[in-house]
């Protein structure tokens, strides 16, 4: 029963003063129902590791207003947490004191699911998106998966994900892309000891993502990987990205674009580490793959890359940029060393420029119990590419420390080849091409090595060269001449 007071009020009357008794409640007057709080402990999860959470962080999602908190604790959860952006409008998840969210179902950990069909055009958008469905965000939350089938986070149809301080582990994909997003922003993260990719565009067509300032190594499958699908303008930088490569795996790279089912370019990869794991079959730090078919019928032409390589720190692999049916790749400003068959690989390209890059053993890195590491570049039935001013030095065990084969319209120029093992420059079968201004030399007291060596090919120049070694440059190259030759070979 709820207490009364009897509350006198004077009213005044004409001529006349009236006392008035109100009745009044102790509980206060019905009024708007309060916002469900986003706090996932409100909604019934523990947070204890044991207890399965997921319908008490779904019943959050559902029915918070726009921010869904899992304070301090292990979240267990056997379902994906989907966030249906146009059911629950805008959300983001954020963790308060680096929370754990174990996945021990398969799929994905947190799923954003959106409506957006258009580009990043502001008239492409329909109304809904930007009142429901803008910027959903995961920050601060460690992700674990404990079923081999589970992902770390996934989003699709969706406009302006944003993931930061965000750590996903032993999963099988860390954060997964898929059929149609723009805008994705994905910084300050960690995703570590993952079964397949760490950041997978997986047949997306996504337009607009910058990868910033992550962590991203030991995962099975790839680092940062583009495969089929249509993405442009992905931003790599600032980046540490290692031993993505499974020991037993089919080959990837710790960065891989490839376009085969589909068409990927418009990418700068900039500023990062990217190393490791050489003992990994295939294994690449940057690969860049065009479609093997030809993409416009009755042409040859090549179309994907458009890649930016530059300002990097790259070691320890097979490869350390390969290029394969690529077309406008520059590589430049960047140190390379460590590679077991290749500092650069390019096969099938087109409109490739490397310019001042240091390829160098250091001898830190490559000493004697390494001697299987090559450090060389190759370039196989490529055209239209200009390679200037950079350095190699201290080449093993491959036949050459710049290979052309069955190339065309090179211009090579003021470039420095030292101290290398078999020949320095090699000319396989290369027609209306330029080499000028090169130094060649070996200095070492043993040397047996030659400066250039030409095999076939015609209407080529290879001139105004300082040629430190005896060479094989044979007639019917083209216009030889005003080279400095310490010897030539009889």
């Amino acid at each position: 029963m709820s207490l009364r007071l009897l509350l006198p009020l004077l009213v005044l009357g004409p001529g006349a003063i009236t006392a008035v008794t109100l009745t009044a409640r102790t509980q206060p007057l019905a009024g708007p129902n309060p916002l469900p709080s986003g706090n996932v402990r409100d909604h019934g999860a523990k947070g204890d590791g044991t207890a399965d959470d997921t319908a008490a962080i779904q019943h959050a999602v559902d029915r918070s207003p726009g921010l869904v908190v899992l304070p301090p604790g292990t979240y267990r959860i056997t379902k994906t947490i989907l966030v249906d952006l146009a059911k629950s409008g805008f959300c983001s998840v954020r963790g308060d004191g680096m929370p754990r969210v174990v996945m021990a179902g398969d799929g994905p950990a947190f799923k954003f699911v959106g409506t957006h069909q258009g580009s990043a055009d502001p008239k492409t958008f329909k109304d809904g998106v930007w009142a429901k469905e803008r910027m959903p965000a995961v920050e601060g939350v460690e992700i674990v998966g404990e079923h081999e089938a589970a992902d770390g986070i996934e989003a699709t149809g969706v406009m302006q994900l944003t993931v930061t301080k965000v750590l996903v582990r032993k999963c099988r994909h860390g954060i997964r892309l898929t059929a149609r997003d723009r805008n994705v922003l994905i910084s300050d993260s960690h995703i570590y000891e993952n079964r397949g990719i760490g950041v997978f565009m997986d047949a997306v067509n996504l337009h607009q993502i910058n990868v910033i300032g992550c962590h991203i190594s030991y995962c099975d499958g790839g680092g940062v990987v583009c495969r089929a699908g249509e993405v442009r303008n992905l931003q790599i930088t600032g980046c540490d990205i290692e031993s993505n490569h499974g020991a037993h795996g089919p080959p990837t790279a710790n960065v891989l674009i490839e376009s085969t089912g589909g068409s990927n370019a418009e990418v700068a990869i900039t500023g990062c580490t990217i190393q490791h794991n050489h003992k990994a079959a295939g294994s690449a730090n940057v690969r860049v793959k065009g479609p093997t078919a030809k993409p416009v019928k009755g042409t040859d032409e090549l179309r994907d890359g458009h890649v930016v390589v530059t300002g990097n720190v790259m070691s320890d692999v097979m490869v350390n940029v390969h290029l394969q049916h690529a077309r406008g790749v520059v590589v430049t400003g960047n140190t390379c060393w460590t590679a077991y068959e290749w500092n650069v690989l390019a096969e099938n390209s087109t409109a490739v420029v490397v310019g001042p890059n240091n390829f160098d053993r250091n001898p830190r890195y490559a000493a004697e119990e390494r001697p299987e590491t090559t450090n060389a570049l190759l370039f196989r039935d490529c055209t239209d590419c200009n390679l200037s001013g950079f350095s190699v030095s201290r080449t093993r065990a491959a036949p050459a420390a710049l290979t052309l084969e069955r190339c065309s319209r090179f211009n090579v120029t003021g470039l420095s080849l030292l101290d290398n093992d078999g020949v320095g420059l090699q000319l396989t079968d290369v027609t209306n091409s330029r080499v000028s201004d090169c130094l060649v030399r070996d200095d070492r007291p043993d040397a047996a090595s030659l400066s250039v060596r030409t095999q076939g090919g015609r209407d080529n120049m290879i001139v105004d060269n300082y040629l430190g070694r005896p060479h094989e440059i044979l007639k019917g190259v083209g216009l030889v001449e005003r080279n400095f030759d310490a010897k030539v070979k009889p």
